[in-house]
């Protein structure tokens, strides 16, 4: 994943020092995830697809998941083999769970139904050419599950950051709340990066026109840049690539 390769690798040795409690740590029925994960497969039943492409697998949750609710193709993405070993352990073949970077996957173009990620963004520092990667590999959709940080925190905050990011100072900002570094690091996250899924919005629209959106966290009604702090989006278009 694209940054710094000291950063790259800091992220990589958080998720191999906690693969072993990743599921317990990350993994909660509760969560924004797990309703997007809820909508996916409502999705991938709607529409009919019959293969996917899950980036940043982790342990498998999502492909297991929807392997056990749909006659599915899925193949995970996941780059840290530790991670990849504990998806194993739970029955995924080497060949279902597989390492592999998002912002140079070995696909062809147009290859599977519906790409996907969950919060897995977040982590790349060059999202924009993940996410492009993500529509060349998708012949029909893509999905993501990812945070928004201009609608998190107070309202106040919330405000103070959309103003800074309207004046197109937000760069120049997180330079300087991160002193410099450019990432933030936390003990349940690891290494990330400040950012918001509406990005990347018309990246996804260029290939999928066709846009839905779900509100997986409580929060005010839509727009979603302004109040929401973790949105899912469905990019699709009908008809073959």
């Amino acid at each position: 994943m694209s940054g710094n390769p000291d950063e790259i690798a800091a992220q990589r040795e958080y998720y191999a020092q906690t693969a072993a409690q990743y599921d317990h740590m990350h993994l909660d029925e509760g969560d924004e995830h797990f309703f997007a994960l809820s909508w996916l497969s409502a999705c991938i039943g709607h529409f009919g697809y019959t293969s996917l492409i899950d980036i940043g697998s982790g342990t498998g949750r999502a492909i297991l998941d929807l392997k056990s609710r749909h006659d599915i193709d899925c193949i995970g993405i996941e780059p840290v083999a530790a991670l990849r070993e504990q998806g194993h352990a739970k029955g995924l073949s080497a060949d279902e769970l597989r390492d592999g970077d998002v912002l140079a996957l070995d696909f062809p173009d147009n290859s599977v139904d519906i790409v996907c990620a969950f919060a897995v963004l977040h982590h790349v520092k060059d999202h924009a050419r993940a996410v492009r990667e993500m529509c060349r590999v998708a012949r029909r959709a893509v999905f993501i599950s990812d945070a928004n940080n201009f609608g998190q925190g107070s309202s106040t905050k919330r405000r103070i950051k959309q103003m800074i990011d309207h004046m197109g100072l937000w760069r120049a900002y997180d330079f300087v709340a991160t002193r410099g570094k450019g990432y933030h690091w936390s003990a349940g996250d690891g290494l990330f990066y400040s950012y918001s899924l509406t990005r990347d919005l018309p990246i996804l629209r260029a290939k999928f026109p066709d846009l839905h959106f779900m509100n997986t966290l409580p929060s005010p009604t839509p727009p979603f840049y302004r109040d929401a702090p973790h949105f899912a989006v469905l990019a699709r278009k009908d008809g073959p690539a």
